[in-house]
C-alpha cells in the first residue's frame, strides 16, 4: 500500500496503526488518493503566475478528490441535557470519504500558515474521539520540494529567458506589490541577474519557513498534536513540479 507514492518520491508518515486501517477497511479509498496523488502535477508557470497560492492543478486535485466522492463535509456536533440543547459546534473538513466501514477525512495544506496544520490535527482528534471519522490524512509540500523550491523557479526563469519585470507583465504571471519590485531591483542593481533576484525574493515570501511544509508539519505529530487519532501524512515531491 502506497508504494507506488514511496517509489515516487513522496513523503508518508502514518501514524496510530493508520497504514493497518486503511489497508483493512479502506482499501478501494486509498487506492482512489494514490492515483490521484500518483498522477498529479504542478506547473511552475502557473506556480508563479498564482503568487505561490493554489495554483489551478491544485485545484484540480481538489475537483478530482471531490469526483471520487471525497466532498466537502460539515460535522455538527449537538451536546442535549435534560432535553435541551446546550451546546452545539461543527467542524468542516474540505474532504470527506464516507465508505462502509466508517470515513476518513482529508485536508490539503498547500500554502498557509503553518498553525493551519495544528487546527486540522486537532480537528481530526476531537472528531476521531467522537467516532466521526475513522482517520485522518493530511497533503502537504514534501521535503524535496521545499528544499527544490528556489532552484527549480530559478531554473525554469533563466530557461524561459525572464530577464525583467516586463517579461513577467507580458506573461502575466502575477502581480507584485511596489515593495517586492523595490527589492528586485536592488539586487539586481548590486549585480544579481533578475532570475535569481525575483526568485528568492518570491520563495521566502511565499514558501517561507513558516508555511505549511513537510518539517512543520512531521514536528508537530513528533510532538503528538493530534494523538490518538490515526493520521496519514503525505508530502509531494519535487518531481512533481513541471515547466
Amino acid at each position: 500500500m502506497l508504494s507506488d507514492l514511496r517509489a515516487a518520491g513522496f513523503d508518508i508518515l502514518a501514524k496510530n496503526h493508520a497504514e493497518a486501517i486503511l489497508a483493512h477497511d479502506f482499501p478501494r479509498q486509498i487506492e482512489e488518493l494514490e492515483t490521484v496523488l500518483r498522477d498529479f502535477r504542478i506547473s511552475l508557470r502557473e506556480l508563479v503566475g498564482g503568487g505561490g497560492g493554489e495554483s489551478g492543478q491544485t485545484q484540480r486535485m481538489r475537483h478530482e478528490l471531490s469526483d471520487l466522492g471525497w466532498g466537502k463535509h460539515r460535522f455538527a456536533v449537538q451536546t442535549v441535557v435534560d432535553g435541551r440543547e446546550r451546546e452545539a459546534v461543527s467542524h468542516e473538513v474540505d474532504h470527506v470519504r464516507f465508505a462502509a466501514n466508517g470515513s476518513l477525512a482529508l485536508e490539503i495544506e498547500w500554502n498557509n500558515k503553518d498553525p493551519f496544520f495544528d487546527r486540522d490535527l486537532e480537528n481530526f482528534h476531537r472528531l476521531h474521539a467522537l467516532s466521526a471519522i475513522s482517520l485522518g490524512v493530511i497533503v502537504t509540500r514534501g521535503r524535496s520540494m521545499q528544499d527544490a523550491m528556489l532552484r527549480r523557479i530559478t531554473g525554469w526563469m533563466r530557461d524561459e529567458g525572464l530577464t525583467d519585470e516586463d517579461d513577467l507583465d507580458r506573461l502575466g504571471l502575477g502581480s507584485r506589490t511596489a515593495a517586492q519590485k523595490r527589492n528586485v531591483a536592488r539586487q539586481v542593481a548590486r549585480g544579481v541577474p533578475f532570475p535569481e533576484a525575483f526568485s528568492k525574493k518570491f520563495v521566502a515570501d511565499k514558501f517561507g519557513p513558516a508555511t505549511t511544509h513537510w518539517a512543520k508539519l512531521e514536528d508537530r505529530v513528533a510532538r503528538g498534536v493530534g494523538n490518538p487519532c490515526p493520521l496519514l501524512l503525505i508530502g509531494l515531491p519535487e518531481t512533481i513540479l513541471t515547466a
